[in-house]
């Protein structure tokens, strides 16, 4: 079973009623089902982004798109993760951004030129997805092709929950 990185842009009032359903019931089910068109699975393309960032990027886009992949721990979400509802069981425990750090994280992902990093890798596939680390020589087809896209759904699934006002939960299952 692969393990993927998932991230669900959800309205602050359903993680509230989430946190409720997780105290009331008696096997601590949270009732967590965000609705699909809200979630983005990153496939394991996280690693392979932030490596390729890292190449590139100054600290502040860099810290921005690390805390885009991997959250804050500062809202408590232990609930999300109990047995037998746990929705990361096989890995980290689940993180979120608040609504002013989706915000900020959003701003600065839509100043990043991911294509201009990808110029940076050599030109050889092979060589490329090498230097990019993390797995990116198991990628199947074009390793740019690949960040690409999942770069892009990235930033454009953050400039929408900025949008909407939405913050968002990130989680590996």
């Amino acid at each position: 079973m692969a393990i993927t990185q998932q991230l669900a842009r959800i309205p602050a009032e359903y993680l509230a009623s989430c946190r409720q359903s997780a105290g009331e019931s008696p096997d601590g089910d949270p009732r967590w089902e965000p609705p699909p068109v809200d979630v983005l699975d990153l496939d394991w393309a996280p690693l392979v982004l932030e490596r390729v960032c890292v190449l590139g990027l100054d600290d502040a886009h860099l810290n921005a798109l690390r805390q885009a992949l991997k959250g804050d721990t500062a809202i408590d979400l232990g609930f999300l993760n109990t047995h037998p509802h746990a929705i990361s069981p096989f890995g980290p425990d689940p993180t979120a951004l608040s609504i002013a750090q989706v915000t900020h994280a959003s701003e600065l992902l839509q100043q990043i030129d991911f294509p201009g990093l990808l110029t940076a890798l050599p030109t050889d596939e092979t060589n490329a997805a090498f230097l990019s680390g993390n797995g990116a020589d198991k990628i199947v087809g074009s390793p740019r092709s690949y960040l690409l896209g999942h770069f892009n759904a990235l930033r454009e699934f953050y400039r929408e929950a900025s949008q909407r006002q939405l913050l968002i939960v990130l989680w590996w299952d």
